[in-house]
């Protein structure tokens, strides 16, 4: 039989081989494939699309589960309640989204290109330009691993904040207490976009921000600026062979804030007396620019360096390993402690290693 690599599994293309491998296309299959392996005490590491996953050269010493659930159901749909539809865990996230945008659900288009599978979205409520997932979604219905039952949480209930849930929280080394096996949205019906909340995109549009413009405008725009900073999947491009954002814009305090050059981008954070900065500002200024690691030279013999467009990707350059992914984060984030005392948190899961 041959070995599973999670580096055939994973965006960034590293990660060593899975003990024990299997894919469930329905939710009886998840069911059955986590039960299974908790009976046995054994490790269990779930992935979707893979992006958001950096897995050790060792590999998985467990179960790791592909969720390949696909599909999705309307529930209910009227001009004043809008959409509900209910997604499948495994179904690709673009794929819903591009949907959506084509029959007029409005609220999911700042989202386009966002790669993965939808069951991961709420876990890390994932955002880009402005909006975030938690804005649309009205429950996930999950695996409670504790109590061996379904559990269902509604919006309120997944606790959601800035790239965090319960789901995150309850989560330790890619394994979950709660597996994801539908996620309910609940969508405006109409040809508009939800609210433009990004100065970027909004210039892109030629709206002021707080406007609407035509979703598929929207999408057309996001597309293109992901694309611009090598964060949409191109199998042609080395740029896109990462997990994307590899690291959380850091949230401080307002004194911390204070501290910084002027120029230094702020936004609200959504908390009293806290300030979210720019990750990629703060690693740009502390001497890390666009392709930084390419050198033969460098810590990961120029495998691994932060993408050519955008200095917020530690990209894949053909042959990397995971350790020479994780040497390039570990002098990036060490240098952003020297210049600006600030310490940089990884987005993606890191599975048998650490920064």
């Amino acid at each position: 039989m041959s070995t599973t690599l999670l580096s055939q599994l994973t965006t960034a293309e590293v990660g060593g081989p899975a003990a024990n491998y299997r894919q469930a296309a329905t939710e009886a299959e998840i069911i059955d494939a986590v039960r299974t392996a908790d009976a046995v005490g054994e490790k269990l590491l779930i992935v979707g699309g893979g992006s958001n996953l950096v897995v050790s050269d060792d590999g998985f010493p467990g179960t790791v589960l592909k969720i390949a659930s696909e599909g999705f159901t309307v529930t209910s749909e009227d001009t004043c309640g809008g959409v509900s539809v209910v997604v499948q865990a495994g179904h690709n996230w673009d794929a819903l989204v591009e949907h959506a945008v084509l029959h007029a659900w409005s609220g999911l288009e700042a989202l386009s290109g966002i790669p993965g599978a939808t069951g991961a979205t709420p876990v890390q409520n994932v955002g880009a330009y402005g909006a975030d997932v938690s804005q649309t979604i009205a429950a996930v219905r999950t695996w409670d691993r504790e109590r061996n039952a379904v559990q269902t949480f509604t919006n309120s209930e997944l606790r959601f904040g800035y790239r965090d849930s319960i789901l995150k929280q309850t989560t330790v080394e890619g394994s979950p207490r709660y597996v994801v096996l539908t996620v309910e949205f609940q969508l405006p019906l109409g040809r508009m976009s939800a609210p433009i909340r990004y100065a970027e995109l909004a210039r892109a549009l030629g709206v002021d921000v707080g406007q609407r413009a035509y979703a598929n405008d929207v999408r057309r725009e996001v597309l293109r600026l992901r694309a611009s900073k090598g964060m949409v999947l191109d199998a042609s491009d080395r740029d896109t062979y990462s997990t994307g954002s590899f690291f959380t814009n850091p949230v401080v305090s307002e004194a911390d804030a204070a501290e910084l050059p002027d120029d230094a981008p702020r936004y609200p954070a959504g908390k009293d007396g806290q300030v979210k900065l720019s990750a990629a500002w703060l690693i740009d200024r502390s001497g890390f620019s666009k392709g930084y690691g390419l050198e033969p030279s460098s810590v990961s013999g120029g495998r691994a360096s932060l993408s050519t467009k955008h200095t917020l990707a530690i990209t894949n350059r053909g042959g990397a390993s995971a350790a020479d992914v994780v040497a390039i984060a570990r002098e990036v984030r060490a240098g952003v402690v020297d210049r600006f005392g600030i310490l940089l948190h990884p987005e993606p899961l890191l599975i048998g290693l650490s920064l």
